[in-house]
């Protein structure tokens, strides 16, 4: 049952589309409009912006130029930038470009895990401790995933408890934060829900997020079973951007500007501007008409 009698009054909003985004995008958007996307998003009023991934250039193209972006985009005080890394390789890489935030992807799901980084699950938290290990040394602030949290496209429904596991050791870890993913859009309120009763009892509510994808159109009704459990951090993309490249059946992550519209159409605070959103986007589809942007209306 929802923990909350009332919904929190300011949800922190999480802007996944320069990462999670463009990387399931087919076409190619040149380093500068990645960084006018980012620098964009920030001056909307976005406080946290997923901006690349330092992964192989070979596994996810559309983002070879890490560095480059990372290094150019102006930060603005008060902004956090996190990039994905997949190893102690990757955060050396990030560190060297001046990420002072990072995220870390393990799977609910062993078939998951083993067609997205070839390794178990258990490998993947190998790869991770020297990772975390060094960031709690440099002061690095960190964020886990749970991808496929609901659903798998190889292996199904994933039990609740399947999740909850894999996220607690995350925090055991030493994840500052941890999202939930429903990684390919099936989820249903009933068994976001489900999971949720579990998560919100055994783990930190306040360091809990919720990465969701509006494949099946549910997106926002799952927002609201968030709210209900208190969950205020929720992951979204500007234009409905991306998805995952290696879960078939996962397009569109949740829009922006419909999750906002949501939120403060409630009353809840979230310290962006839509317009200024909506501008961000505008501009990116002018330089990169071709992209899957998708309307917020």
């Amino acid at each position: 049952m929802p923990i909350l009698s009332r919904l929190p009054e300011r949800v922190n909003v999480v802007e996944v589309g320069p990462r999670d985004g463009l990387q399931n995008e087919p076409v190619h958007v040149a380093s500068d409009n990645k960084i006018a996307f980012i620098d964009g998003l920030a001056k909307a009023g976005i406080r946290v912006i997923e901006a690349t991934s330092f992964v192989s250039p070979k596994a996810v193209p559309q983002l070879a130029d890490a560095d480059d972006v990372f290094r150019k985009v102006t930060p603005l005080p008060g902004v956090r930038y996190t990039v994905l890394v997949p190893n102690e390789r990757g955060y050396e890489r990030a560190r060297n470009a001046g990420c002072s935030a990072i995220a870390l992807f393990t799977s609910a799901s062993e078939q998951f895990s083993q067609k997205n980084v070839n390794a178990t699950i258990d490998e993947t938290f190998e790869r991770f401790a020297p990772v975390v290990e060094r960031a709690r040394q440099d002061g690095v602030w960190v964020r886990g995933y749970v991808s496929t949290a609901t659903d798998c496209p190889y292996a199904g429904e994933i039990p609740p408890r399947q999740a909850v596991d894999v996220a607690a050791r995350l925090f055991e870890l030493g994840c500052d934060e941890v999202a939930l993913a429903d990684t390919i859009g099936r989820a249903t309120p009933k068994r976001l829900g489900a999971l949720l009763d579990i998560a919100c009892q055994e783990l930190p509510v306040e360091r809990l997020a919720l990465h969701l994808h509006d494949t099946g159109g549910l997106a926002l009704a799952n927002v609201m079973i968030g709210l209900d459990y208190g969950i205020a951090i929720y992951d979204a993309a500007a234009g409905g951007l991306g998805g995952c490249p290696f879960a078939p059946g996962a397009p569109g992550n949740l829009s922006t500007e419909r999750l906002l519209k949501l939120l403060h159409g409630l009353g809840i605070e979230t310290g962006i501007n839509e317009d200024r959103v909506t501008d961000a986007i505008e501009q990116l589809r002018a330089s990169n008409p071709e992209l899957g942007v998708r309307d917020a209306a």
